[in-house]
């Protein structure tokens, strides 16, 4: 079976040239420009390795990366970018990324990078439906079934439950930012869905309010806390 791999850059033309070429040598790649919509393909395309660029439209490839890293532990992450400073490539690996290839490069060495990532995790990085389950506090969570099991039984979670809750958990006891959320969620911060995010976080609060462990905190200005103590 072909490697998957999930491409996420927004230059048109190179995104172009660097998904046929790794499809010709036999990847299978999905390309995504928007980082908006890159959580959403996560668990449907289950990468072995995620190419990413720093700078894309709405959500800078840093917070993603985050997020990503949260979701999925053991994904390898290549940052492919154009920022060459150390203080850059610090960022990217204090992020979650796994290596990072500066451009303008060559495909031979993207290709190279891929390959020592896919045997450093031996290859896998997919997760097992029913096998995802996470721990938050007296709390269980199996992302694959939309399911939460609580102590007073078990709750089954819609779409968009489940998709807030994923990036909350994947920055568990660190600031989500509410722009790059609405984003994620529903590729645009209008106030209509600003108004159904605040709607949903009354809900997921409800969920979590017999154990005083697990808060979801609004920071005024900033976004949200996903606190497990």
């Amino acid at each position: 079976m072909s490697k998957k791999i999930f491409y996420i850059e927004d230059e048109l033309l190179l995104g172009k040239i660097v998904k046929e070429t790794l499809e010709k040598i036999g990847y299978e790649v999905l390309w995504e420009t928007d980082g908006a919509k890159v959580v959403g393909h996560l668990n449907e395309f289950s990468p072995d390795v995620c190419v990413l660029d720093i700078m894309l439209p709405n959500i800078d490839g840093y917070s993603l990366c985050r997020t990503i890293r949260g979701m999925f532990p053991k994904l390898p992450i290549i940052f492919l970018t154009a920022k060459t400073t150390t203080a850059d490539l610090v960022a990217g690996f204090e992020a979650g990324g796994t290596d990072y290839i500066r451009k303008p490069f060559s495909i031979e060495e993207v290709v190279a990078r891929i390959d020592n990532q896919i045997n450093l995790n031996n290859g896998i990085t997919s997760i097992k439906p029913g096998n995802d389950k996470i721990a938050i506090g007296k709390y269980e969570l199996i992302p694959s079934r939309y399911e939460l099991h609580t102590p007073a039984g078990k709750v089954k979670l819609s779409n968009r439950d489940m998709e807030i809750l994923k990036i909350l958990v994947a920055n568990r006891n660190r600031t989500t930012n509410r722009k790059d959320l609405l984003m994620m969620v529903w590729g645009d911060d209008s106030f209509f869905n600003s108004r159904n995010l605040d709607v949903y976080i009354r809900k997921l609060r409800q969920y979590f309010r017999s154990d005083p462990s697990v808060q979801i905190k609004t920071l005024k200005g900033q976004g949200y806390l996903f606190l497990v103590l």
